[in-house]
């Protein structure tokens, strides 16, 4: 313990999150936009790239600066704004309808979180 002294026998140690490189960052992100249209939670998908959780989170939040469902919610808003854009307004799909498509159960917060990443309205990437 004098050769090489730590803090882990301390009494004031406390064991924070494990450490994972960005190759977990890669996987969880590869294996989102796969599988952004399912519902996913987070014990999930720690579980999908071999960490856990908590792991996850930090690990997310060192090298995006986002968490594992915040990157989420961007793909899928991503891809819902692909999807009004691709759409013809004539036939009949709505902006709640790509919505809930999408994971928003309210079309409010879906406008709202779509304005904000996406820079306009939904209902004018449907039209335009």
């Amino acid at each position: 313990m004098h050769t090489f002294p730590n803090t882990a026998m301390n009494v004031t140690y406390q064991a924070g999150a494990g450490w994972a490189g960005p190759a977990v960052v890669r996987r969880a992100c590869a294996y989102l936009q796969e599988h952004a249209e399912q519902p996913i939670s987070l014990e999930q998908l720690a579980e999908a790239v071999g960490t856990s959780a908590r792991t996850l989170q930090s690990t997310f939040r060192r090298y995006l600066q986002v968490t594992p469902m915040g990157y989420l919610r961007r793909v899928r808003l991503e891809r819902a704004a692909d999807e009004l854009r691709a759409a013809d307004p004539a036939s009949g799909i709505t902006v709640a309808a790509v919505g809930r498509r999408w994971g928003w159960a309210s079309a409010r917060q879906f406008t709202a979180a779509f304005r904000r990443q996406i820079g306009e309205l939904p209902s004018h990437t449907l039209r335009w």
